[in-house]
């Protein structure tokens, strides 16, 4: 073994030129894979903030639809309990109504215990003025409704339910959460003001809740594990994946293109070293000739080349990963929206990153057993007799 690789580090040393440039081809394939990985990651990782990153990942409803459902906090207790990767679960009534103002138009009243809803909908990071509504008849209003209407925080607001009460209360504040659509529509105020607005009593609509950031993709799971635990065939229980399939079968469609894109680049290294070793067989035959002469082994003969084909690949993804990290940078810091921050925020996965290098080494090993296995069907006789 240490002959071999004696002679596989004197072997690569004789042509510099050569190795460099072998090492710069892995490089440049690990470092396009790192790259498209992590452009692709941070891609889908904005994408799912910017869609279901502020709203409910599972909801809990009626079955029936337009049903009301009891707020029990054992229920609540048991949802939560149903797996360790739910966040504090938010129990919401959500009703219709009028807002009667400069534009009269058709709103959600949306009541929420604040402080669980602020783990879903992060309310305060949102305001754009004013405060969370804490005293009764108070309401956070969408910044759309505010321009529409001329709005500012202490105005009195009217609201006609759908049984044609008329309702007054107050501002506390005005939020922006990105979306239009809950921007020009939403009312949120707490949930004791929603239940009092429209005399439901101890009643909500739904309970809401995400998981971990990092199991997401597992909501559709976890939602099994919440409807087996809560075992109740009067509700339901919804997530996320089962309403956006257009989004989820977008971010497959990426997953897919990004993996192929990087088996394709290492396909393409992997042909490029086997050529390259294969062509050094023939340049270096008449050493390996001797060397046979002298009584080296087949096995001692094909482990040169295997060797080689391992320290190239060490260095090769050393070097692509180091390139592949240094573009990544250049990309968020030269690719710019024009509120300074990157266009696409990259998202760096160190077991992703770890996997390419290996990846890259596991196809360089692979690449050397073609010149490998030619090296040890040398005949010493002929190669020194034709040299």
């Amino acid at each position: 073994m240490r002959l071999s690789a004696s002679i596989a580090l004197r072997f690569l040393k004789s042509n510099k030129t050569q190795t460099v440039v072998i090492i710069l081809g892995i490089g440049v394939g690990v470092a396009v894979q790192i790259f498209i990985g992590s452009l692709i990651l941070g891609l889908q990782t904005s994408l799912i903030d910017k869609t279901i990153g502020n709203s409910s990942q599972i909801t809990v409803t009626a079955e029936q639809d337009n049903e009301l459902i009891k707020n029990n906090p054992a229920l609540i207790q048991k949802i939560e309990g149903a797996d360790n990767r739910i966040q504090p679960a938010s129990p919401v009534l959500d009703q219709p109504a009028f807002l009667e103002a400069e534009t009269s138009q058709s709103v959600v009243v949306r009541g929420f215990e604040m402080e669980r809803a602020e783990g879903i909908y992060q309310f305060s990071e949102y305001i754009t003025n004013g405060s969370l509504p804490k005293e009764r008849g108070e309401f956070l209003i969408g910044s759309i409704l505010q321009e529409k209407n001329g709005l500012s925080v202490g105005d009195t607001i009217t609201l006609v339910t759908t049984d044609r009460r008329t309702v007054t209360g107050t501002i506390s504040g005005f939020f922006d959460l990105k979306v239009a659509a809950v921007n020009s529509s939403w009312c949120v105020t707490t949930l004791e003001t929603a239940q009092r607005i429209f005399e439901t009593g101890d009643k909500i609509s739904s309970i809401e809740m995400q998981v971990t950031r990092e199991d997401v993709f597992d909501a559709d799971l976890i939602a099994d594990a919440v409807a087996t635990k809560i075992n109740n065939d009067n509700l339901a229980v919804l997530n996320w994946k089962t309403q956006n399939e257009q989004l989820l079968s977008g971010l497959q469609g990426q997953s897919i293109s990004s993996l192929m894109i990087q088996v394709f680049v290492m396909l393409s290294v992997l042909l490029g070293i086997a050529s390259v070793l294969a062509i050094t067989v023939m340049q270096k035959s008449r050493q390996i000739g001797i060397l046979k002469a002298m009584g080296i082994k087949n096995r001692t003969a094909s482990l040169i080349f295997l060797t080689e084909g391992f320290v190239l690949g060490i260095f090769g993804a050393a070097t692509g990963v180091a390139f592949g990290l240094g573009l990544s940078y250049v990309f968020t810091k030269f690719a710019l929206n024009a509120d300074g921050t990157p266009v696409v925020p990259l998202s760096f996965d160190p077991n992703f990153i770890a996997l390419s290098a290996c990846v890259a080494v596991l196809a360089c090993v692979l690449a050397s057993l073609i010149p490998a296995r030619k090296s040890s069907k040398l005949d010493p006789i002929d190669i020194i007799r034709n040299n």
